[in-house]
């Protein structure tokens, strides 16, 4: 889609009553705190080793750090709430703590997790893989919260997702899954959407490269775009490299995101995705 386009893609979202505008893209910084995810799993050791990991992303750029307590990496099973809920409070003290003036989101599909970090921590956003299909009250507390939402498309479950994917056409298939959820929540009275077409939930490596190309049909909605695709397999099986050597590769992709109209990227290395953002953004310009 060109820059003649007649569509006006929504380029402000209101966090805790403040309208803030997306007048570059955004970064937004990955903490896990799991055991188990595919790249940062384990990673930290200590909840000073997480204060230090939050400081190192926000004094790079990083405009919003989710953190997450789930692996979803294709095969998981899904944690209990009660797990993901102990994973979760000790980081949220410490952080709302440390860093009262930072915006964090909340990846969970759990409502009533999602209902914890904003109402008793203030996080800012909520990032949900499941775009309210594992959870049916999660747009009720949408709702109720009034806080940006990120929804992705995840086709399956993350334990059965990569199991054969199919589409008839998966950006029109995607895009009208998305249609669908967008038009719910504004009924809803939600306007302060984000979608993330999911690369690697239940996307064949042809998938995800088709979806990465086509991410400008995404604008028809109206809605920014945030693009997860940080050290993913999508990169690393194509590259015949591990997770910890496809930083060069994630970088280009990202550049193509960025080229192709993403107004977030989620990323483990904020830096080299701030790089591309810069050089991303003088192109355009010139």
């Amino acid at each position: 889609m060109g820059k003649d386009t007649f569509f006006c893609k929504k380029k402000t979202l209101q966090f805790r009553g403040e309208l803030k505008e997306l007048k570059q893209p955004w970064v937004m910084g990955i903490l896990n705190v799991t055991p188990d995810s595919f790249y940062d799993g384990g990673r930290y050791k200590s909840l000073n080793d997480i204060v230090n990991n939050v400081q190192k992303m926000l004094s790079e750029g990083a405009v919003i750090i989710d953190i997450g307590a789930i692996s979803s990496k294709p095969g998981t099973d899904l944690v209990s709430k009660e797990l993901e809920i102990s994973r979760l409070k000790p980081v949220f003290e410490i952080l709302s703590r440390e860093f009262p003036q930072a915006w964090f989101s909340i990846d969970t599909f759990r409502s009533e997790v999602a209902k914890i970090a904003v109402e008793e921590f203030g996080f800012y956003m909520i990032n949900d893989i499941s775009a309210g299909k594992l959870d049916s009250k999660m747009f009720d507390e949408v709702e109720k919260l009034n806080v940006p939402y990120v929804m992705m498309h995840m086709k399956g479950e993350p334990n059965n997702m990569q199991l054969n994917p199919t589409y008839n056409e998966i950006t029109n298939d995607i895009l009208l899954y998305f249609s669908g959820c967008v038009k719910e929540l504004n009924r809803r009275g939600v306007s302060d959407i984000i979608i993330d077409p999911g690369f690697g939930f239940g996307k064949t490596l042809e998938h995800n490269y088709k979806l990465l190309k086509e991410l400008p049909a995404f604008e028809i909605l109206n809605v920014p775009i945030l693009v997860g695709i940080s050290r993913k397999s999508m990169i690393y099986k194509l590259l015949n490299v591990t997770p910890n050597e496809s930083l060069n590769g994630t970088t280009v992709a990202q550049t193509i995101a960025l080229l192709n109209g993403a107004d977030i990227l989620r990323v483990h290395d904020v830096s080299q995705a701030m790089e591309a953002i810069k050089m991303v953004g003088f192109y355009k310009s010139t």
